[in-house]
């Protein structure tokens, strides 16, 4: 370092004073000025650097110098000064010397300012990118790393600036660019903790000689991120969209404007309406009949099931449901799934002909297959459904065909019996030597012809069930003794045994006789009528609930389209007025036999039957049970002044068709059951006009 002494304090002095002191090369030892308020002594004083007013005291005291610099201007000084020094090695400057290393100095002051401010305002512009920048020299050492770079990479300028570069990113492929020279676009990169980045590295020419390598680089973290969200939102888009166009039900999409989004093949095929006539259009646009129930749940956000319209040009009638699409709180949109009503109208027909399928089996009826509001129906409903909730024997009366058999089979399947069997026995429609080995079975041996190993009976089949005995006011006294047996101890003996077996079964009887004249008479058993009237049910006749007439006729309107394929809707008022003012000797069983018969009078297009339909009914309503009432033996009354041959012609003609509806219209059946040639049922078909819907 340079000992230096300044003569004159002044502007001058003071300006060279200030660059000195920033320096490291020289070191001002003292400043020279006779003015003790000169600028430069001022700021020596605060720096505490010695002040002479002598420059020749000052040299003694600073001795030895390398520089002396004379800033005052005055000749004379700086010739005594030379002169003084003319054997000393310090050099002597002038003051104009000293005023052009002055002007240099200042200058390259200002340069250093520039280059300083250029500098920052790079660094700023450098900093202020989002992309990140790492330069390196040939040394593969880190001279640029901006804020972005920084924040991407995790390092911090000060801790690897003039540091080789794989010391903090061994990844870095810069140095291989300092090898080829050549630059490397858009290469994918890993950085940090699984930061993804997307970087060109461009080798640095100054000229044609190479100084180093830059990187810039992009984060693309996020972008990946969002891309592969993108592609996932597609795929699931594409998942719905192939799920709603594979869907057998019409869909129907709309925006929150009620304009149309999507629809898929189900829709076009149900409405007939292409995409580019429903596609942006209003929601309305598929409705021929009706109010757009798109429209009504994007106003009130509530959803909508089971509307009823019609839709396409073909007025197809549908069922719609239609649902809000909410998303963050908001209406976004709404879907429908528009059902086809005929498609739905088969199915329940194809359900109803499945429930008769069922109900072939074992117990086929419940109480909901028992039609009829009168109140003497509904009381003898109730007095049945309570029945059925305990284990009493129960005794079923009522007339013929009033359906007492119906009520056995839902009392059955009302009861915790419902899952066994449910065995049937028309006890009038077995033998009498029969009955016995029928109900209770035989032991091997017990008659000739008995089955090897012998045979369980009913009562031991329908063990933990029901057995229903039809017509039992007509058993033998013999068979009244030992059914009585079961009732008392619940067990049997089989024909031609000994051994007791205990059985569960729950008794279900039915008579249409007059069991009290019975039991006077002798011919039933006092104590067995006691047993089975435990729990007796009267079921009405038909005649005094004519009121349930209209609904019995559309229940049954429904079993015989589905026996005769047939698609009769109804009858019309006439028609049921005819049938309320008939007595119905013959009940529900009657009943469903004349409407199979005007049903066989119904040309194939006609679909209501009409009064015209049915066969002459009498109206009298005062009937008693047993009362002769002058039918003929087809259920009809001889007119005044109508000839016996007319009757039987009449008779002849209502027996035929009975016979024809109890075969489903096939000729050869009905005269094998007729005992006539199929050629002499063609003849009186033809005699006596008889019109059988074909």
């Amino acid at each position: 370092m340079k000992r230096v002494m300044l003569v004159g304090a002044g502007t001058g002095g003071s300006a060279l004073f200030d660059v000195f002191i920033e320096t490291e090369q020289f070191r001002v030892c003292g400043i020279v000025d006779k003015n003790e308020q000169a600028p430069g002594i001022l700021k020596a004083k605060k720096m505490n650097i010695p002040v002479f007013s002598s420059w020749k005291e000052a040299y003694e005291r600073l001795s030895p110098l390398d520089v002396v610099i004379e800033v005052t201007g005055d000749t004379s000084l700086l010739n005594e000064l030379r002169n003084f020094l003319i054997n000393d090695p310090a050099t002597v400057i002038p003051s104009s010397v000293a005023s052009v290393m002055f002007y240099l100095m200042e200058e390259k002051e200002l340069l250093l300012d520039e280059v300083k401010e250029h500098n920052t305002i790079m660094d700023v512009i450098l900093d202020s990118t989002h992309d990140g920048m790492i330069a390196i020299d040939l040394e593969r050492r880190i001279t640029l790393i901006n804020r972005s770079a920084e924040k991407m990479s995790g390092l911090k300028r000060k801790d690897v600036l003039g540091k080789r570069i794989e010391e903090f990113m061994p990844t870095s492929k810069l140095p291989r660019v300092l090898k080829t020279g050549k630059t490397e676009t858009n290469r994918r990169q890993v950085i940090g903790e699984n930061r993804q980045i997307i970087t060109t590295r461009v080798p640095m020419f100054q000229g044609n000689r190479l100084i180093g390598a830059l990187g810039v680089f992009k984060d693309v973290t996020e972008i990946f991120h969002m891309a592969e969200e993108v592609t996932n939102l597609k795929s699931i888009r594409q998942m719905l969209e192939a799920i709603i166009n594979s869907s057998d039900d019409a869909i129907s999409v709309v925006d929150e404007e009620g304009k149309g989004l999507l629809i898929n093949p189900a829709y076009t095929r149900l409405t007939g309406l292409e995409k580019e006539e429903v596609i942006g259009k209003p929601a309305y646009t598929d409705i021929s009949e009706g109010e757009s129930m798109h429209m009504r749940v994007l106003k009130t956000g509530n959803a909508v099931r089971g509307a009823k319209m019609k839709v396409g040009p073909n007025r197809k009638d549908v069922a719609v449901n239609v649902a809000p699409v909410i998303v963050d709180g908001k209406i976004k949109g709404s879907v429908g799934v528009i059902h086809d009503m005929s498609e739905i109208e088969t199915l329940t027909d194809e359900l109803e002909k499945a429930k008769q399928i069922i109900r072939t089996l074992e117990a086929k009826y419940t109480f909901d297959d028992i039609i009829g509001n009168s109140e003497e129906l509904q009381v003898a409903i109730q007095q049945a459904k309570v029945a059925a909730a305990t284990p009493a024997t129960i005794l079923l009366q009522g007339e013929s065909g009033t359906g007492k058999e119906l009520f056995a089979h839902a009392i059955h399947n009302a009861s915790s019996r419902k899952f066994n069997k449910f065995i049937r026995v028309n006890c009038a429609a077995i033998s009498e030597t029969l009955l016995e080995s029928e109900l209770f079975g035989y032991e091997e041996g017990a008659f000739s012809g008995a089955k090897k190993g012998g045979k369980k009976g009913l009562f031991e089949e329908a063990d933990r069930g029901s057995i229903f005995l039809d017509e039992i006011g007509e058993i033998t006294p013999q068979i009244q003794a030992k059914l009585l047996r079961v009732l008392q101890e619940q067990e049997i003996v089989r024909v031609g045994g000994t051994k007791p077996v205990a059985i569960d079964v729950r008794v279900i009887a039915a008579t249409n006789v007059n069991m009290e004249k019975r039991l006077e008479s002798g011919e039933f058993r006092a104590d067995l009528f006691y047993r089975l009237n435990r729990m007796p049910i009267y079921i009405p006749p038909l005649r005094t609930r004519a009121e349930d007439i209209p609904q019995l006729c559309d229940h049954l309107l429904l079993k015989l389209n589905q026996e005769y394929g047939r698609n009769v809707k109804g009858a019309d008022k006439e028609a049921i007025r005819m049938l309320q003012d008939y007595h119905w000797p013959g009940n529900v069983r009657e009943l469903e036999n004349i409407i199979g018969r005007a049903m066989i009078h119904m040309h194939y297009l006609e679909q209501f039957i009409t009064g015209a339909h049915l066969p002459q009914l009498n109206s009298s309503k005062t009937k008693g049970d047993g009362e002769w009432t002058g039918e003929n033996a087809a259920g009809r009354m001889r007119q005044e002044g109508e000839t016996l041959q007319k009757v039987l012609e009449e008779t002849e003609r209502q027996t035929i068709l009975e016979a024809l509806l109890e075969h489903n219209g096939n000729k050869t059946k009905t005269a094998q059951a007729l005992g006539l040639s199929l050629r002499s049922l063609y003849y009186k078909i033809e005699k006596l006009s008889i019109d059988i819907g074909n």
